[in-house]
């Protein structure tokens, strides 16, 4: 089994979740299911088979979580050894070399990115760049549609 890397709170956010759909949203689509089989003739029953539906996707759901937590090498990023260079679960502050704007990233498992949280893929394009980078060093990065200069300000674990 392919072990995919994820942050601590990545784990606990899925397991959250995964608790969320076992303790409220199962058992509520199972009391819909009941409900809409009292009324009689399945077949012609909308709100059967809508519940029915709304069941497969809490499953698939369950199922995801549970094979991704499976499979997942969780990193505890505040154990991690201060080395100053960027690593999984860093936080990375850039400053883009031709508009001198100012980006922070956490480079994270690919279930918790979320860009407009600044928390990015390690495996999307900036993150593969910046893996093994320090401060002070100047990475480009290959865009869609162009390559933008950045360098590391500053390599934190938080």
């Amino acid at each position: 089994m392919k072990r995919s890397p994820m942050t601590l709170r990545g784990a606990e956010m899925l397991r959250v979740e995964l608790k969320r759909l076992k303790s409220e949203e199962r058992p509520r689509v199972i009391k819909a299911i009941a409900e809409a089989r009292s009324h009689g003739d399945l077949s012609e029953n909308a709100e059967y088979h809508a519940a029915r539906e709304q069941q497969g996707f809490i499953e698939g759901r369950i199922m995801e979580i549970e094979s991704r937590l499976a499979a997942a090498e969780i990193i505890d990023v505040l154990s991690l050894p201060a080395t100053g260079r960027v690593v999984f679960g860093s936080t990375v502050e850039l400053e883009d070399q031709e508009e001198g704007a100012a980006v922070t990233y956490q480079i994270v498992g690919e279930d918790e990115a979320d860009i407009r949280s600044g928390r990015i893929s390690v495996t999307s394009p900036i993150a593969r760049a910046l893996i093994g980078k320090k401060s002070g060093d100047v990475v480009d990065v290959t865009a869609p549609g162009r390559t933008r200069s950045y360098e590391i300000v500053s390599v934190k674990y938080l």
